[in-house]
């Protein structure tokens, strides 16, 4: 009884994360390597935001945080509409600086870079295209999204509007994660989120890639 006392005590125990990936943009179509590069949503990728916007309003959150790259920032704007809630924009969200590989699609990059390609799809830290590792990208973006949930209230919802590779790289940190596995963490959709909720050993994976919205766990591992 007693540590079941010490966990409901915990302070800000209850608190959510939703780690949301932008609408879908040409280059996205094109299988082509965005990084940092600007690219705009498509009409498709607009009304995916628009869709995922009204379902995750439903949640009640309580901020909104977002990259400043417009493909992000313009998804969050969909869910600030319906919201009512300011979105404040950080670079620190924006996706993995990948140097010479953004531009090229994922054919040209297996072919002019290959071995260096394989060596990051092995696990080992690999500047891809001369840009970033993957712990530098956790190493800028968690720290962000850790700071806007400690703003949040008890079971309060915080809202990342973010990049496929930075979401999985901040996931990976906040769980503990080394980062040799955070491979396992399959990739999000456009438009689709990941959740992690505040447990009693901290933070947990509570969806992965999910498009509607969630049910409760109902069983012996809830």
């Amino acid at each position: 009884m007693g540590a079941t006392g010490e966990v409901s005590d915990r302070k800000g125990r209850g608190r959510r994360v939703i780690l949301w990936r932008h609408g879908q943009t040409a280059w996205n179509v094109e299988r082509r390597f965005q990084g940092t590069t600007d690219v705009a949503l498509t009409e498709t990728g607009v009304a995916q935001a628009r869709r995922a916007a009204r379902l995750l309003a439903s949640l009640g959150p309580d901020a909104i945080v977002s990259s400043d790259l417009s493909r992000a920032a313009d998804t969050a704007a969909e869910l600030a509409a319906l919201t009512g809630l300011d979105v404040t924009h950080d670079e620190a969200l924006r996706e993995t600086y990948a140097g010479v590989w953004q531009g090229l699609t994922h054919e040209e990059i297996v072919a002019r870079h290959g071995e260096e390609y394989a060596a990051w799809k092995r696990g080992e830290p690999v500047r891809r295209g001369g840009g970033e590792l993957e712990t530098e990208v956790a190493d800028r973006a968690a720290p962000v999204v850790l700071r806007h949930a400690e703003k949040l209230p008890d079971d309060g919802t915080l809202v990342v509007v973010s990049h496929g590779g930075t979401i999985r790289t901040t996931i990976g940190r906040l769980l503990g994660l080394d980062a040799h596995s955070w491979e396992s963490l399959g990739g999000l959709s456009n438009c689709c989120w990941s959740v992690l909720g505040e447990g009693a050993r901290g933070w947990r994976l509570l969806e992965h890639n999910a498009g509607t919205l969630p049910e409760p766990v109902l069983g012996d591992d809830d």
